[in-house]
């Protein structure tokens, strides 16, 4: 899910990021996530999150946003929570390319929910493919016993 908050400058809205961020990571099982373009909160959040700079991976544009968000989301499957502050800084204000990525965004959230909700799922095909693979290292082994 995508939360906006929206004001004008000076309204509140970093404040308002800080107390969520502090709050997630008393009360979320995983790992968070803080975006922004230089370093204002760096300092006001807990070291447990992980804070990054789009100016130092050179993130100007949605679709290198996207492709950050996209890559940290690949990368880590423990990630619950990603904070954004100041997204229009960071790519511009074009509004339809932002809404264009946060549809995209939303998609990909909702893909890995998907795949956070089933586990049981891809461990059930481990153990199936598992078991396939020792009965047919069985049946060879007792095929060459017998010299066939």
């Amino acid at each position: 899910m995508i939360r906006l908050i929206t004001g004008k400058k000076g309204s509140g809205k970093t404040k308002i990021i800080i107390d969520r961020i502090n709050t997630a990571v008393k009360n979320t099982n995983g790992c968070l996530v803080c975006i922004e373009k230089g370093e204002t909160l760096r300092r006001s959040i807990s070291y447990k999150v992980r804070w990054c700079d789009t100016e130092q991976f050179a993130i100007d544009t949605f679709d290198a946003f996207y492709g950050f968000v996209a890559g940290m989301l690949a990368g880590n499957y423990d990630i619950k929570e990603i904070y954004v502050d100041g997204i229009l800084k960071i790519a511009g204000a074009d509004f339809e390319e932002l809404g264009r990525t946060l549809e995209k965004l939303d998609k990909l959230i909702a893909w890995q929910e998907t795949e956070q909700a089933s586990p049981k799922k891809r461990w059930d095909s481990i153990v199936d493919k598992a078991i396939w693979a020792v009965l047919a290292a069985v049946i060879t082994f007792i095929l060459a016993r017998i010299g066939l």
